[in-house]
């Protein structure tokens, strides 16, 4: 840490450039990971490619400058590349830059696991409506994993680690129980008062994922702060949609619960994950800051 500091210091500019860059690269990899993933395809092999069939050469495949230097295009064909491609990889570059500059570097390294973690869930959500359990199963096992080698992420850098990790790694644990048993609970009430399926199991296994790397108050957060971010998106989209006429531009995936395309309305299903990312990464960036100090006063209460 004394070396980071220093460098720091010496060239400010260094570790924000390198972090930017790492988080583009890995938005490019998200990339592939939301279009090949669900189809059961290898995100190693083959090599990215275009919709025509020919690979796309290294220097076409620059996180972000590509794009624009080919203005969106293929250079092989000439055909047109989406623009959630460089997004997804300019938004995961930020997302690493924000931890960097919001946290010390251990909390940072993990931080920036995390938000790799919800950057890919949600799009594959959003396209697909399910989150695969390399993104549920496997982001709890790592936010676990995490606690325990940096125990930083639950704010325990100031203990001896031995007794930091094992906190740590505890926090993790009970976020990871609170946050899925808390949806699971909430899920099985709706289905029998609704009778009908409310909540997806996928989103049960989602929030226990990011319980284990927010803690169980940011799980707490995640989903009631998700589902107010829910709300409000439902609201103005149908609004949108009575007034325009047509489906909101930006919107999630829509659908019967027998799993056919639906206009939006109430009974229709929509993906609840990216609402729950959305939630965490609010609470793990900035909100942590006034949430935390609220569960504190209220435990003093009880």
């Amino acid at each position: 840490m004394s070396a980071v500091a220093e460098v720091s210091q010496a060239l400010p500019w260094f570790f924000p450039v390198l972090v930017f860059g790492l988080g583009a690269c890995v938005g490019s990899f998200l990339n592939v990971c939301v279009y090949r993933l669900p189809r059961n395809e290898s995100v190693i092999t083959p090599r990215s490619h275009c919709g025509c069939g020919r690979p796309i050469a290294w220097h076409d495949n620059i996180p972000v400058l590509s794009w624009l230097l080919l203005r969106g295009r293929a250079r092989c064909c000439g055909r047109a590349f989406s623009i959630r491609y460089p997004l997804v990889e300019l938004g995961t570059a930020l997302l690493f830059l924000a931890c960097w500059r919001s946290f010390p570097p251990e909390k940072a390294l993990a931080g920036m696991a995390f938000c790799a973690l919800l950057v890919g869930a949600t799009f594959i959500d959003l396209d697909h409506m399910i989150i695969p359990d390399g993104f549920t199963v496997g982001g709890a096992v790592l936010g676990v994993a995490l606690s325990l080698a940096l125990p930083a992420l639950h704010g325990r850098a100031h203990e001896i680690w031995m007794i930091a990790s094992m906190r740590s790694g505890l926090d993790a644990l009970l976020g990871l129980l609170v946050g899925s048993g808390l949806v699971l609970w909430i899920a099985l009430v709706a289905e029998a008062v609704l009778k009908k399926e409310a909540m997806g199991f996928g989103d049960v296994k989602f929030l226990g994922a990011i319980g284990a790397f927010v803690g169980w108050k940011g799980a707490v957060f995640s989903i009631f702060g998700g589902a107010m971010l829910g709300c409000l998106w439902f609201g103005l989209a149908l609004l949108w949609q009575k007034i325009a006429g047509r489906p909101a531009p930006v919107g999630l995936k829509v659908e019967t619960p027998d799993g056919q395309p639906a206009a939006l309305g109430f009974g229709a299903h929509v993906s609840f994950g990216p609402m729950l990312a959305a939630g965490s990464l609010l609470y793990f960036l900035w909100l942590h800051r006034w949430v935390d100090p609220y569960f504190a006063s209220l435990a003093v209460l009880f």
